[in-house]
């Protein structure tokens, strides 16, 4: 069990694990929250402790590029891909191409930078413990939310995404990831945490109807997109309440 939990947090952060297969790694996709809670401690312990010395803005900088290096900017780069899909019009498979091109589009870019901007606002806009609290109660969710997508989602196409759909589909599975998820989010974020939890919820079932109706299904970078917008709407709740 070590192993599998080690492979998937190699998985979603640069950190290197033994190897092993997408389908092992999707089998055990339930416990994207539990590593939520470590990257979100590493994170968040950083952010702690540079509140304390650094202005606001120059923390949310350097905890938002504390973020891509961890998780080695693969879910930004879906993000990318998911903004570029979305803007071509014609077909679905002519989203799903545009989705697949190596090079990355106009709208992807721009997708990227004002994700980008609004994650180092937002972070700004708090500081000390609170910082802490949001990160990592913000990455717990944002992992939560794959796993959300990913149980009620079907593969827009053959790829990556496949074998989570299908090993997700196991509602036992989907209890264990909510449970796991839970606990933190209430003994942590209280009342704050569970209205944050609502907007995730809801923000991933919009990201799903749009994938649904726009490539067919969900995809990889679907499920990269759906992790940061996630990370980000739970922090500007955070900061609003």
């Amino acid at each position: 069990m070590l192993k599998e939990i080690g492979s998937v947090f190699s998985f979603l952060t640069i950190f290197p694990s033994s190897n092993s297969t997408l389908e092992n790694i999707a089998r055990y996709m339930f416990v994207f929250p539990l590593v939520g809670i470590v990257i979100g401690l590493l994170i968040g312990s950083l952010g702690f402790g540079l509140s304390f010395f650094l202005e606001p803005v120059l923390v949310g900088l350097l905890v938002v590029a504390s973020i891509a290096i961890i998780t080695g900017i693969h879910h930004m780069d879906g993000l990318a891909d998911f903004a570029d899909g979305l803007m071509v019009k014609g077909s679905k498979a002519k989203k799903l191409k545009a989705m697949k091109d190596l090079s990355t589009g106009s709208a992807g870019i721009v997708a990227v930078v004002l994700y980008l901007i609004g994650l180092i606002l937002t972070l700004s806009l708090t500081s000390g413990f609170d910082l802490f609290k949001a990160l990592l109660i913000s990455e717990i969710l944002a992992k939560f939310s794959m796993v959300l997508m990913a149980s009620f989602g079907k593969s827009a196409s053959l790829g990556s995404n496949s074998p989570f759909v299908e090993m997700m589909k196991d509602k036992k599975k989907l209890s264990a990831a909510f449970f796991i998820m839970l606990i933190p989010v209430i003994a942590i974020g209280e009342t704050t945490g569970i209205v944050m939890l609502g907007v995730v919820a809801a923000l991933t079932f919009f990201l799903l109807l749009i994938s649904t109706r726009s490539f067919g299904g969900i995809t990889g970078d679907v499920l990269g997109a759906t992790n940061e917008f996630s990370r980000l709407a739970s922090l500007m709740v955070f900061v609003s309440i």
